[in-house]
């Protein structure tokens, strides 16, 4: 145990501060009485791993993240991989975000003016081997890369181990059923992760059981996108799996389930568990088989539920039908949502118009998107109402009035919850927060 005296300029025995130092380097130095080191040191409660991090965050040794990688590719006799080598480059000069609150490395395939060399298994060994003791990095995104259940292995026995990581993302990898559940193994152990993104990863229905079900011990994931999976049965084991968990669960935040082929009997099993979870604040739903009738379902738990915020319905065929028992549960019921998407729901003039009235009676739902309906005269009129007299902020839906003939019409905007989720524009068109607004609604990670 160490003991740090208050009274007298302490000495601190603790090991080197470099962040990829395989072995540990005992040193001695010492502290003024009045430091901001000391302070925070003296409550760590003389943990000796806690005091380690401190000193490390509190000092100015490099990181040198691309030396380490260009020795370790030398060392296991793998090529270095440019691209790699170059964003590990970009933040070894990140000097003031790593001393602060961690960086994010992204090292995504995708959303390059070049083509870049994507990461591969055999790249990704190489990298895990480097960020093993570098605890600034609080994030990874991996997006678009060619890595298969061998990188998945990779990742998995890299997170057992790891306590810094707090968000991942293995968005758009053919990890498949196998490499799911190395990341199902990780969510039974790992601890620290709060944000994982496994969508379009070819996931299967053993991968989704065995992940909700750890999901239902995991204290830690605060949200998870399991969108896209690879599912050949109708019978919707995953979606009552997840249910299942949602009952018990008390820390998940934000859950994806877009393209799960959900149909109003998985809808049903959703809401009833969530009658019994005060956790989750956005649900997306998107690109399912929901009907009228499951978003019956849906517009009874809004009358009940105290803890949704944001609820992703787009293209669903919930027609007027569906969008009226939306209204009606938000008009005089529901309190907490403040976001609400509807795109490409086959709703027209007369659910439109419900949708308005119910923002209208509301003043907590302010964000609303609505584009790839039927909108006729009264529609256009209603919401170019709303915009102008300034209860509906431009920013905040995706629908801009304009007149033709002095008569109400409506345009595109380029915003939405998650509009630059697989792809974004190198040169910004709108501000980040309209494009993406759910990273304002419901702030999981910092580290994107």
């Amino acid at each position: 145990m160490l003991f740090l005296p208050v009274s007298v300029t302490p000495v601190l025995h603790t090991e080197s501060c470099n962040p990829l130092q395989t072995e540990p380097v005992f040193t001695v130095m010492q502290i003024p009485a009045q430091s901001p080191l000391l302070v925070l040191l003296l409550s760590c409660h003389n943990d000796a791993v806690t005091l380690c991090f401190v000193f490390r965050q509190h000092t100015s040794v490099r990181p040198d993240l691309h030396l380490h990688y260009v020795q370790a590719c030398q060392k296991s006799g793998q090529p270095e991989n440019p691209f790699v080598a170059h964003v590990l480059q970009e933040a070894d000069k990140n000097d003031e975000i790593r001393c602060t609150k961690g960086i994010t490395l992204k090292i995504a395939g995708n959303n390059h003016p070049v083509p870049v060399q994507r990461v591969t298994d055999d790249d990704l060994g190489v990298l895990a081997s480097v960020l093993r003791h570098a605890a600034f990095v609080k994030g990874l995104d991996l997006a678009y890369n060619v890595l298969t259940d061998d990188g998945a292995k990779t990742m998995a026995t890299f997170l057992q181990r790891n306590r810094s990581l707090v968000h991942m993302r293995m968005t758009g990898n053919k990890i498949g059923n196998q490499g799911g559940m190395f990341f199902a193994s990780v969510l039974q152990s790992n601890s620290t992760l709060q944000k994982l993104d496994l969508g379009d990863c070819d996931l299967g229905l053993k991968c989704l059981i065995a992940i909700a079900t750890a999901l239902t011990q995991n204290k830690s994931l605060r949200a998870i996108n399991l969108n896209r999976p690879l599912l050949y049965s109708q019978e919707e084991e995953t979606t009552v799996h997840i249910a299942k968990m949602l009952k018990g669960n008390s820390s998940l935040v934000e859950l994806h389930l877009s393209k799960h082929e959900m149909k109003n009997f998985g809808v049903e099993r959703l809401c009833e568990a969530l009658y019994e979870n005060s956790s989750l604040r956005y649900l997306d739903l998107s690109c399912n088989k929901i009907t009228s009738d499951g978003v019956k379902f849906l517009g009874e738990l809004l009358k009940r539920n105290q803890s949704l915020v944001i609820l992703d319905l787009n293209a669903n065929r919930i027609e007027d039908a569906g969008a009226t028992y939306l209204s009606e549960a938000l008009s005089v019921h529901n309190r907490t949502l403040q976001a609400l998407s509807v795109v490409s729901c086959s709703i027209s003039g007369k659910g439109l118009t419900a949708l308005s009235n119910a923002i209208k009676a509301n003043m907590i739902l302010s964000y609303i998107y609505i584009w790839g309906n039927t909108f006729d005269e009264d529609a256009c009129m209603s919401f170019s109402e709303l915009i102008q007299m300034g209860r509906l902020n431009p920013n905040c839906t995706d629908v801009a009035p304009y007149e033709v003939d002095g008569q109400a019409q409506l345009a595109e905007l380029s915003h939405g919850l998650q509009r630059e989720y697989y792809w974004a524009p190198r040169h910004r068109v709108v501000a980040d927060s309209a494009a993406n607004a759910s990273l304002g609604l419901v702030a999981v990670s910092e580290y994107l």
